[in-house]
């Protein structure tokens, strides 16, 4: 789950860092008086908040010398799209000068198995034309996650990037006060880019967090809002309410599949033959006839996938309980509401072929043939 910058920015401030000051205004709120409420005085950063990455570029960030561009600014960006997406709220925050723009981030590296800590010298919106033209400017320091990020580590890291005296510490403490953030949040990423050098401190003038989804049962206040967080889209939304682990795509097949792996699997199988996924949706392992109906049920309703295609390989699921719950979704559905495919092998795979035969469905041994079949449609 994605956090907006101020809700990653309030998470970073608990854990002491100097975040500037700021308001969040939402969408409908009286942005001057709400600015004039906070005290905060110009020059002024007016933020769009929406989690893609980029807004800077896309004209999501303005600078307002006066309170009343400040106010006319959160109007126009209420109204402007940054890469589809309409903003729920504008943060207006006191703008801070600088004399230097850092890069910090704290991420896993699943290869290692660990947390990975990356600095730079050279922050900003060009941080991605940086890590290629001057990877070597990017410092890496893998963290044993028993020992935890030392004060010693935070140094060395600092020194990596040219930082020393008052600034060294101030960067040392923020980068261990991330890494904690990181830890207690079940962070996927902490960021902050840039990291604004002013004076013998730094300041984060940007931040982001991304926290495993596994985890959001540990994170009940922020699991509340993911409906409002605009990181998921109408269809994403019913599917959580129904308990499907589904995510849209562009293509107009819709895709079935029981684990993870074997879900992604056959979205590669269909691009590779050509073909275009619309969707992703895991019924998971040993899934009854239940959940494979409103499964079913589900793309039947869902307007991209103009056919189905299903890919069973069942081993704690039963090709049986499968080949009810798709019977059960046609009749409830008042009939085949979309073509569908399927490939169905592994436990009770023959009574699974005989219920669906019955209905006038062939089920498919091969995964290959399906995927054909499915794209020929």
């Amino acid at each position: 789950m994605k956090l907006f910058e101020f809700e990653a920015k309030e998470i970073l401030r608990k854990y002491g860092a100097d975040v500037p000051p700021g308001v969040v205004i939402a969408r409908g709120e009286d942005a001057r008086e709400k600015i004039l409420e906070a005290g905060l005085e110009p020059p002024l950063m007016v933020k769009s908040q929406v989690l893609v990455a980029g807004r800077g570029k896309a004209g999501g960030i303005r600078r307002a010398n006066s309170i009343d561009e400040a106010v006319r600014l959160v109007g126009e960006l209420f109204e402007t799209p940054i890469k589809g997406l309409k903003p729920r709220y504008i943060l207006v925050e006191k703008a801070v000068e600088h004399e230097a723009e850092l890069y910090t981030a704290i991420t896993l590296d699943r290869s290692k198995r660990r947390p990975v800590v990356l600095v730079s010298r050279y922050g900003g919106m060009d941080i991605e034309e940086i890590a290629r033209e001057k990877p070597e400017s990017i410092i890496r320091m893998h963290v044993d996650p028993v020992l935890g990020l030392r004060g010693y580590h935070a140094r060395k890291l600092g020194k990596a990037i040219g930082l020393s005296g008052r600034a060294l510490t101030s960067f040392a403490a923020f980068l261990q006060a991330m890494y904690q953030v990181f830890v207690d949040y079940d962070a996927e990423l902490v960021e902050s880019n840039p990291l604004g050098l002013v004076g013998d401190k730094v300041i984060p003038l940007d931040a982001r967090i991304i926290v495993d989804d596994n985890a959001l049962y540990r994170h009940q206040e922020l699991a509340k809002d993911i409906e409002e967080t605009g990181e998921y889209s109408e269809w994403e939304i019913k599917a959580r309410r129904q308990g499907l682990a589904f995510v849209e795509l562009d293509g107009d097949i819709g895709i079935i599949g029981n684990g993870a792996g074997l879900t992604m699997a056959t979205m590669d199988l269909v691009y590779e033959h050509g073909g275009r996924p619309a969707n992703f949706l895991d019924i998971g392992g040993g899934a009854s006839a239940e959940a494979v109906k409103r499964a079913v049920l589900f793309l039947f309703e869902y307007p991209k996938a103009r056919k189905i295609f299903i890919n069973i390989f069942g081993g704690i699921t039963r090709c049986d309980e499968v080949a009810r719950g798709v019977v059960e979704a046609i009749k409830e559905a008042g009939g085949l509401r979309k073509p569908i495919v399927i490939r169905l092998t592994g436990t009770n795979e023959e009574e699974g072929r005989r219920i669906l035969r019955e209905h006038g469905i062939e089920a498919f041994d091969d995964p290959f043939e399906a995927v054909k079949r499915i794209i020929s449609l």
